[in-house]
């Protein structure tokens, strides 16, 4: 497969630049594939729109996703990468700032594999995504699936 690590969801441009210096600091990423609404997402993965020329087998390793997206929500694409079994082995860690029960309920119940609420400090900030790549990219041991 080629080394896609993350699929990176985010529409907010703070936030996407924050994310990826997180990442390269703690160089835990060597590709990031941003997507900056929920459309966007769902046409990397499922090769459509934009996307139909991107080869089979460059998939990502991890999905961040945010939960407040234009176009398409973020629980909308939880939910399709779920349900689809080309992606539904995909890990998708849902990063944001809402810290709504409801939220984290509804976004288990899709079947997201983490949930968290994005730290107000840099620092916390830096420290969770180091740990979010560290753990799902490296000792995470996700199935043979084959093909994308």
């Amino acid at each position: 497969m080629t080394a896609i690590d993350i699929l990176l969801v985010e529409d907010n441009p703070d936030d996407l630049e924050m994310t990826l210096h997180a990442l390269r600091k703690g160089h835990v990423a060597n590709r990031v594939q941003v997507a900056r609404d929920g459309a966007e997402a769902l046409d990397y993965l499922f090769r459509t729109g934009a996307f139909t020329d991107r080869p089979l087998d460059e998939r990502p390793k991890m999905i961040l996703l945010d939960l407040k997206l234009p176009k398409v929500d973020g629980k909308e694409v939880l939910r399709r990468i779920k349900a689809d079994p080309r992606t539904s082995t995909i890990p998708v860690v849902i990063l944001t700032s809402s810290n709504e029960q409801v939220d984290v309920l509804q976004s288990y119940a899709l079947g997201v594999n983490s949930f968290i609420v994005k730290p107000v400090s840099f620092e916390l900030f830096v420290k969770a995504v180091q740990e979010l790549g560290v753990y799902w990219l490296l000792l995470n041991q996700p199935p043979d699936t084959g093909t994308a």
